[in-house]
């Protein structure tokens, strides 16, 4: 053990504490003295254990100084080397939330603000649970001092308003394309014929659009569609006319909504009878660059409707050789409730998750389906894990860990226990319920919907009337008082804070000053709306976010089609990455803060640089397969291929440096290998 003289001192009160130690291995920090407050440290001579598990990038280190610190209290921390005094240094960090595994809970490499080389992470820490801080020499052997800074945790609180809504409320999402969410309600209408003959029933909306005083104003519309949302609701716009269309189903049908006149009037555009609907989506299953709609049937295979680009609906059930070969769910009798569609693969195209319920063992398996990138499906539940046969009405995806990647919660349903699945990055899905505090939260229902309502930089999840509140470290408390009882999640004040609506608005509190961005995707080559987009950004403290632009989240429920990032303590965002349904990737660097962005998508094949200078595509022209030769490691880059157009038509992970192209038709294509922001495009000729 050394001794190694540090001071610590109150970001506060700047009172010179008693001397800390740092140390050369995990075990040794954690057997001795821990930090216990904020306060300013010192980190000298590199020459411990370097960690084997690494939290940020660029591989391993030789050596690596450790300190334990456990909280008091439960905090917002930031620990940073971003100060001026250390000028000559460049660090590398890494949180842990033990000695053992390592288990990553933060990690950073450039972060500054002062100066990008340093080192800066933002993350929530529970009361007396230690977290090992290790700072390695992987850049820098140079010394340099850090701060622990404690802020207090951001509660989570709202407060209830009514508004004259009429009918049965179904969504919060933009309307009108105004940036600005509104509700929608169904509502209910009964029709006597002229003849002497039995009334019936139609449905209308009501749309309270959101005024920038922050008020609404209610508006009427005739619809008379057949059938009513009792189960779901999804928007999107699917003839991408720049207004929002709706699907909507109930036990006897399903009908598409369309809006007309520029967003004045609304009418039927499809509609199907003997549809039991449960979860209602809209989602370009074919990648085709228009989006088509997708429906949950309770009784017999999945219905979808494929949009030809000509604002043609086309109704296919279950497998079909013009729609999707082997369908999305093809269970006989059904048992489809929340169908969520995402990226969980991270290979740059919508994949989806069907929780199940109901009946025999084989009805009520949960499903996932991989987007194989050419138009076709296969379902790898088993294979990733997720073939749970339990009873669940829906998930909850985010990256809860901010690793990069979607985790699902799946929530149970009538006392069933609720799941947490953390996603491994290799396709596969690790259960740590026991070790994330979910299992003492019994609030078992059918709607789990995903957020972060204090803008702290972590998702959370509104769960049956609860919120689930994201501790940063893969643990979750639940806060159970005056919390919404379920609904659509969006921004209905524009204050940059989630609200809630179910039968009426949960105002956000929005105490702790968290900062935050909202981003609307524009699409060009992809959907209007963008649906199926990859969004992420980067910001210095808690590193990278991600989120998918989804129609349809929950069970009943549609909620906002803007993505919403809270940030914390942090000041800056580095950089916006979207990687859009086409292909198209954009990149927008250091926007303002605390405000909606709207980003437009640009061509497929704009973003260009050099991955690998030795790369070389044979044989070319290639008749079924083309083979990649170079020494860059290629396995799990995505790979895409586009036809002279732009439009992308294939896309895929490296599994090997060979690609079978012999589905593609005669003629000139282009190839382009994607590493993180990073592109590299060659032509080839398919024979």
């Amino acid at each position: 053990m050394k001794n190694k003289l540090l001071l610590l001192t109150f970001c506060l009160t700047c009172i010179t504490l008693s001397a800390q130690t740092s140390f050369n291995t995990c075990a040794l920090a954690g057997s001795a003295t821990h930090i216990t407050a904020a306060g300013t440290f010192s980190v000298t001579a590199f020459d411990g254990v370097a960690p084997t598990t690494i939290c940020t990038s660029n591989g391993a280190a030789n050596n690596a100084e450790w300190f334990a610190y456990t909280p008091t209290s439960n905090y917002n921390v930031v620990v940073s080397a971003d100060l001026a005094s250390n000028e000559l240094s460049d660090t590398r960090l890494h949180i842990y939330s033990d000695c053992g595994t390592l288990n990553c809970v933060a990690g950073n490499d450039d972060g500054g603000t002062i100066y990008s080389r340093f080192s800066v992470v933002t993350f929530n820490v529970v009361a007396n649970q230690t977290y090992y801080i290790a700072w390695d020499n992987k850049f820098g052997s140079k010394d340099f001092d850090f701060t622990i800074t404690e802020n207090a945790l951001a509660e989570v609180s709202f407060t209830q308003q009514s508004i004259p809504t009429n009918g049965t409320f179904r969504a919060v999402v933009d309307m009108n394309n105004d940036s600005l969410d509104d509700i929608v309600s169904v509502v209910t209408r009964t029709v006597t014929p002229d003849e002497p003959d039995v009334p019936y029933n139609v449905y209308d909306l009501n749309i309270q659009y959101q005024l920038a005083s922050g008020s609404f104003n209610g508006v009427d519309y005739i619809v008379s569609a057949p059938y009513s949302a009792s189960w779901s609701l999804a928007a999107g716009d699917y003839n991408d006319d720049g207004y929002t269309d709706l699907v909507m189903g109930n036990g006897t049908g399903v009908n598409v909504i369309r809006a007309e006149n520029n967003g004045t009037s609304y009418a039927v555009a499809a509609s199907n009878n003997g549809v039991f609907t449960q979860r209602t989506n809209f989602v370009d299953i074919n990648n085709d660059g228009h989006l088509d709609i997708f429906v949950c049937h309770d009784v017999a295979p999945n219905i979808y409707y494929i949009n030809d680009g000509n604002n043609n609906l086309t109704y296919f059930q279950g497998a079909d050789p013009n729609g999707v070969p082997e369908g999305l769910g093809i269970y006989p009798s059904g048992g489809d409730y929340g169908s969520v569609w995402v990226d969980y693969d991270n290979d740059r195209d919508m994949d989806m998750f069907m929780a199940k319920c109901g009946g025999v063992s084989e009805r009520r398996t949960n499903q996932l389906f991989r987007n194989n990138g050419n138009g076709s499906f296969t379902e790898v539940g088993e294979a990733a894990g997720l073939d749970d046969v339990i009873q669940t009405w829906s998930s909850a995806w985010g990256d809860y860990d901010n690793d990069g990647d979607m985790d699902c919660f799946i929530g149970g349903y009538n006392g069933t226990p609720h799941k947490m699945m953390r996603n491994n990055g290799n396709g596969s899905f690790t259960d740590i319920t026991a070790s994330t505090s979910i299992a003492d939260f019994t609030f078992s229902g059918i709607d789990n919907a995903p957020g972060d309502f204090n803008n702290d930089g972590f998702v959370d999840i509104l769960s049956n009337g609860k919120v689930l509140l994201n501790n940063g470290n893969m643990t979750f408390t639940a806060l159970t008082a005056d919390m919404p009882d379920h609904g659509g999640v969006g921004d209905l004040n524009n204050d940059g804070f989630l609200d809630v609506y179910s039968s009426k608005i949960y105002y956000n509190n929005n105490t702790s000053g968290n900062n935050w961005i909202k981003i609307q995707t524009n699409g060009n080559s992809s959907n209007k709306g963008g649906i199926g987009a990859r969004v992420e950004i980067v910001s210095p403290g808690i590193g990278k976010q991600i989120r998918d632009v989804r129609s349809g989240e929950g069970f009943r429920y549609m909620s906002s089609l803007t993505t919403h990032f809270g940030l914390g303590a942090d000041t800056s965002v580095s950089s916006i990455t979207i990687y859009w349904p086409s292909g198209a990737v954009d990149v927008i660097n250091n926007p303002s803060l605390n405000q909606i962005i709207t980003i437009s998508e640009g061509a497929p094949l704009g973003l260009e640089s050099v991955i690998a200078e030795d790369l070389i595509l044979h044989p070319n022209p290639a008749k079924k397969f083309l083979n990649i030769n170079t020494k860059y490691n290629l396995e799990n880059l995505v790979y895409s291929i586009f036809d002279l157009s732009g439009k992308r038509i294939m896309n895929s992970k490296f599994t090997s440096k060979t690609i079978d192209v012999s589905t593609l038709s005669t003629g000139a294509y282009f190839l382009r290998i994607m590493d993180n922001n990073l592109t590299q495009t060659q032509k080839f000729i398919k024979e």
